[in-house]
C-alpha cells in the first residue's frame, strides 16, 4: 500500500508498470469509505497492457489519503502533480470519473505540461442554479455528518464537504468559460440515462468549447463510463490515443 508524503499531505496510490508515460484515474465520490479507487485498482494491469504504466490514487481526505488543514479544487489538483512528479511520470493520460472529471479539468488548466490527454467521463464544467443548492446542501450534510451526508467516518467528511461545494460553485464559477485554454486531446464521454448529471447535456457543452475534443454518448448507459462499459471505453481510449500518437498503433 504505498503512500507518498507530499509534505502538507500523504497521497495513498496504486500501480503498475513503469514508465514516463502513465494512464491515471481520478476517482469519483462514493459513500463506501476506504474503496476509492477500488474498481480501478482490479484494472490498473488491462490499462498498463496499453500505456505501460497506470495509476490510481485517493484524493486529500478521502480513501486512505490523510487528512489535511485546508481543501480546495487547485490543491487537488496540485496532489495529483506532485504526486506524478514523485513517480517520474512526465506525462499523462488523466481520466477523471464524475467529480473526478471536475478534478481533471482543473488538473489540465493548472498543469497542461503534464497532460498527454484527458478523459471526462460522466461530469460537468458547470451547473445550473438548481444543482448548485442540491450541491450545498450535500456539502452541508457531509461536513456535520448529518442525515443525508455521504460519508460514514469522520476524518472523510471535511474532504467530502470540500468537494461537494466546489461542484455547488460551478454555477457562479463555472470552469466552461476557461476550457478553450486545454489545449491537449481530450475524449467526453457521457451517458444518455445520467441521472447524475441529468443526462448529457453537461458533456455536449464541454465538447463544443474543447479546442480538441471528441464525444462519445452512450445512450442507454447511465453514470461513470467506465463502470457501465468497460470493455467498450478501454478499446476507445486506445483508439483516441493511437489516433493522437500518444502510443504507438
Amino acid at each position: 500500500m504505498p503512500d507518498m508524503d507530499l509534505g502538507d499531505v500523504t497521497i495513498h496510490y496504486e500501480e503498475a508498470g513503469e514508465g514516463p508515460l502513465a494512464y491515471v484515474f481520478c476517482h469519483g465520490l462514493d459513500d463506501k469509505n476506504n474503496e476509492f479507487g477500488s474498481e480501478i485498482i482490479d484494472q490498473l494491469d488491462l490499462w498498463k497492457d496499453r500505456f505501460g504504466r497506470a495509476v490510481t490514487w485517493d484524493n486529500r481526505g478521502l480513501g486512505r489519503s490523510s487528512q489535511a488543514a485546508s481543501y480546495s479544487l487547485p490543491l487537488y489538483a496540485s496532489d495529483l502533480a506532485r504526486l506524478l512528479d514523485g513517480l517520474g511520470v512526465a506525462k499523462a493520460v488523466v481520466h477523471g470519473a464524475s467529480w473526478g472529471g471536475v478534478l481533471a479539468l482543473q488538473f489540465a488548466l493548472d498543469h497542461l505540461e503534464k497532460c498527454a490527454a484527458i478523459i471526462i467521463d460522466s461530469s460537468s464544467s458547470q451547473v445550473n442554479e438548481a444543482a448548485a443548492e442540491t450541491w450545498y446542501q450535500q456539502s452541508e450534510a457531509d461536513r456535520q455528518g448529518s442525515e443525508g451526508g455521504r460519508s460514514f467516518s469522520p476524518e472523510h467528511r471535511d474532504s467530502f464537504a470540500a468537494s461537494a461545494k466546489v461542484v455547488s460553485e460551478l454555477w457562479k464559477q463555472p470552469l466552461t468559460p476557461r476550457l478553450h485554454e486545454i489545449t491537449c486531446p481530450v475524449l467526453v464521454v457521457a451517458g444518455g440515462q445520467d441521472t447524475s448529471t441529468r443526462g448529457a447535456g453537461g458533456s455536449i457543452l464541454m465538447s463544443r468549447s474543447l479546442p480538441d475534443s471528441r464525444l462519445e454518448i452512450y445512450q442507454d448507459a447511465g453514470h461513470n463510463i467506465y463502470r457501465e462499459r468497460l470493455d467498450e471505453l478501454r478499446a476507445l481510449v486506445v483508439e483516441f490515443c493511437r489516433e493522437h500518437g500518444i502510443i504507438a498503433g
